[in-house]
């Protein structure tokens, strides 16, 4: 896949993600996506992806800003960076209480791409800044 068409479909991922477009993300992922999940475990497929988007806008109202979209020259590969601007909506297990505190994150993803597909999600962010947030403002 050309380095221009996978960033395209990046940038398709990520304006779904701000448009809270659910099923728009969905159909860019391949029915056996792999999802890293920042500082947890590994899920395989679309429907566990379709359960967790779900799980995070019960918790979060989140926009990404700042992005830069990086690609591999075979376009197989892909990262992008960004700040993750949000409000802690619900407590989450294991999590501080929320009460609609904001927080401003760095963040960035990285992604495998195969026949045009997005075929594995790997989230990074700082789980420890994002509790200190939480906690400042709770």
């Amino acid at each position: 896949m050309p380095q221009t068409a996978t960033e395209d479909l990046i940038r398709s991922y990520l304006d779904a993600f701000n448009a809270s477009d659910s099923e728009a993300m969905l159909s860019l992922l391949s029915e056996d996506v792999v999802h890293d999940i920042n500082q947890g475990g590994r899920e395989i497929g679309r429907e566990k992806f379709r359960w967790f988007n779900a799980m995070m806008s019960e918790h979060y109202a989140e926009q990404l800003g700042d992005i830069a979209i990086m690609v591999s020259a075979d376009g197989t590969r892909a990262a992008a960076e960004f700040t993750v601007r949000g409000t802690y909506l619900k407590t989450a297990e294991g999590l501080p209480p929320a009460n609609g505190q904001r927080y401003s994150l760095n963040a960035g993803i990285f992604f495998a791409v195969e026949d045009g597909l997005i075929t594995r999600v790997t989230t990074c962010y700082n789980l420890a800044d994002w509790i200190a947030q939480m906690e400042k403002d709770g």
